[in-house]
């Protein structure tokens, strides 16, 4: 898994639907199970039928590992919800896949960047590197795209990670990640 400065990475996807979402997901999930990271979900609807239905066409190495995952809508968005799933993979590469409208993106990631402000010592010395994989639904997202690539390092597509100029030929940060 690519190690960034401060060990966190940001990763943002675009979805029309939940069946793109999944064929989306599912390649990079895999390499990320490969790789022994864990996969911890906070998702505004639920895809565990998706996912069960294509895993059943597609044959993984990783199908257990996958299944096992909550594909189930998240309830709660909240810190303390976030903080547990986070804190179950302390000492670990954990991928965090956030799924929903900006809004519910938005509002989930305020609360992993409050428990990586107040843990970052811990996860320093655990050696904790934190994926974050933010797929926002397009259809429901009405603002600037530039405003979302600007917040992201890379972007996945079904193609898999890429570098955003890669996918957006046009596209200019205007702003440096922190």
């Amino acid at each position: 898994m690519e190690k960034t400065e401060n060990n966190v990475k940001k990763l943002c996807s675009f979805y029309v639907s939940d069946w793109h979402l999944v064929t989306m997901l599912l390649p990079y999930i895999h390499k990320s199970l490969s790789e022994e990271a864990k996969v911890a979900t906070i998702l505004e609807k639920n895809i565990q039928e998706n996912i069960h239905i294509l895993l059943q066409r597609l044959k993984l190495k990783n199908e257990e590992k996958i299944l096992q995952i909550d594909w189930n809508r998240t309830n709660e968005k909240r810190y303390t919800t976030i903080a547990k799933k986070i804190d179950e993979a302390i000492g670990e590469n954990i991928v965090i896949v956030i799924n929903g409208a900006k809004q519910f993106v938005n509002r989930a990631n305020e609360n992993i960047e409050k428990y990586i402000e107040k843990n970052a010592q811990k996860l320093k010395e655990n050696h904790t590197h934190i994926t974050i994989v933010d797929c926002y639904e397009i259809i429901e997202f009405n603002g600037s795209i530039n405003e979302i690539l600007d917040k992201h390092d890379k972007i996945l597509n079904t193609s898999g990670e890429k570098e955003i100029e890669e996918v957006f030929g046009e596209y200019q940060r205007k702003q440096k990640i922190s």
